[in-house]
């Protein structure tokens, strides 16, 4: 392959093609259905979606089918076929996914910086949902468009954008059954929803946390009432609130106290963690924009990328029934419910771990009150199977080629549902996750930026494997 023509070509579509385009899916605040209930009638994820088919649909390929699909009451998703241009690879599908819908602003952006209004600094384009993941069908489809451009053939592949990965992908196995006859089995699945510590490398992704998302509310009174009439009498429930979340995890450590969410970690992946801090040192677990003198769980990092990948974690991520400080009188509030976040090792059985997280919430109530746990679907974790010599030789080969360095591998504590649900699906095929996140991309929190570069070299990378066969 004539590799400086393919950077070529890729540099001219990213710039000419991708960047104008993903510019306007930036300005569409298609919040994912757990950030916007009415998202069907305000239809900014069928606008997204539309706008990924028709920019799919009028590429100079040889040949190309996009459709925007929707099983019975579930968010769109796209589907783009781009047929085999080798006749020998006609029978071989690759599949690659990318997800279209975004989180909330989450914080005051810089001055200067707008969630749905993207402004590009040199070659950083800020914009929420640019990153993670509105860049996964753009850098698929410049992959293809540079292969045929260079005259070189490839099989069929297969480009799938679904609308509720941010919520956890409740629609996803519905979307699957919709589109199965159409996938057929594929060989190879590239996710291009994932990242790694360092901007310098193709980053491939070892294994991803699974997720439980619940809220729990404890009430205590019908009503709110004056704070000196009932304080000392009447519970808290902030209180009790924090009585029950200290079941579930340590508040002096902050180590999960369940047994049913801790797994071993294997040899090999502590193997792979030892050897990406040696290399990268405190650079590999990540940097924080923490206040200063803010202690972290360990000084080593290897420990870090540990805590970050293989342990689980609670976090609070939202709250009601809690005035603004302004607004905050002297009453009794009469209920207080918490929105949390628990991450789970890859390889936890998130059904069972939610199972236990419901019996340590619910029972006993302290105090007689009442207490409510409502639970989104728990999000599997994922641990990925080998990949065959032959593809890992050629993700070396595109990385050194593309990036001037190294392939490497490391796990994210991240959530990607689809994984663990292809790899049920299509226990026989190669299954690849990298992408653009990197450091200071900021997915999930204000200031989210998709480094154009990374995209650049990420989208060669992608035409490398997808010229080659998937075996």
């Amino acid at each position: 392959m004539d590799r400086p023509r393919l950077a070529s070509l890729v540099e001219g579509y990213v710039e000419q093609a991708a960047v104008p385009e993903l510019t306007r899916y930036g300005t569409i605040p298609c919040l994912s259905p757990s950030f916007d209930p009415d998202w069907r009638a305000h239809g900014h994820l069928d606008q997204a979606a539309e706008l990924v088919r028709a920019f799919a649909a009028h590429r100079p390929l040889r040949e190309v089918r996009a459709d925007v699909l929707a099983a019975p009451g579930r968010t769109p998703v796209v589907l783009v076929d781009v047929p085999a241009t080798d006749p020998a690879r006609d029978g071989e599908t690759t599949l690659v996914y990318g997800h279209l819908d975004k989180q909330p602003p989450l914080g005051t952006w810089r001055t200067g910086l707008d969630p749905f209004r993207p402004v590009r600094h040199g070659d950083r384009l800020y914009g929420r949902g640019l990153a993670d993941d509105g860049y996964a069908a753009f850098a698929a489809l410049g992959a293809l468009e540079s292969l045929e451009s260079l005259g070189e053939g490839h099989g069929r592949v297969v480009v799938l954008i679904e609308a509720s990965e941010e919520s956890g992908s409740p629609d996803l196995e519905p979307s699957l059954d919709l589109v199965a006859d159409r996938l057929g089995r594929p060989a190879l699945v590239v996710c291009l929803d994932s990242g790694g510590p360092t901007y310098d490398r193709l980053w491939l992704t070892s294994s991803l946390r699974g997720n439980l998302v619940v809220t729990l509310t404890v009430e205590v009174l019908t009503e709110g009432v004056h704070s000196g009439h009932a304080g000392g009498i009447v519970s808290d429930s902030f209180r009790l609130a924090r009585h029950l979340l200290d079941r579930v995890e340590d508040p002096a450590t902050g180590r999960v106290r369940l047994p049913e969410l801790h797994v071993q970690v294997p040899p090999h992946r502590r193997q792979e963690i030892a050897a990406v801090a040696a290399e990268l040192g405190p650079v590999a677990a990540g940097a924080f924009p923490t206040v200063p003198g803010l202690r972290l769980a360990s000084p080593d990092p290897a420990d870090r990328i540990e805590l970050a990948t293989w342990h689980p974690s609670l976090t609070v991520i939202g709250a009601d029934g809690l005035p603004a400080v302004a607004d905050g009188g002297n009453v009794l509030r009469p209920a207080t419910s918490l929105k949390c976040s628990l991450r789970l090792p890859p390889t936890c059985d998130a059904a069972a771990a939610l199972a236990a997280l419901e019996e340590a919430l619910t029972a006993d109530p302290p105090d007689g009150a009442t207490v409510r746990l409502h639970a989104d679907a728990p999000a599997q974790g994922w641990d990925a199977p080998a990949l065959s010599p032959a593809l890992s030789a050629r993700v070396e080969a595109a990385s050194i080629a593309h990036f001037g360095a190294p392939a490497r591998v490391l796990g994210l504590g991240g959530s990607i549902p689809f994984l663990a649900a292809l790899g049920t699906r299509y226990p026989s095929a190669q299954l690849l996750a990298t992408g653009v996140l990197g450091p200071g991309s900021n997915a999930h929190g204000p200031n989210e930026v998709l480094e154009l570069g990374a995209l650049k070299s990420l989208t060669a990378c992608l035409a490398e494997l997808l010229a080659a066969t998937p075996s």
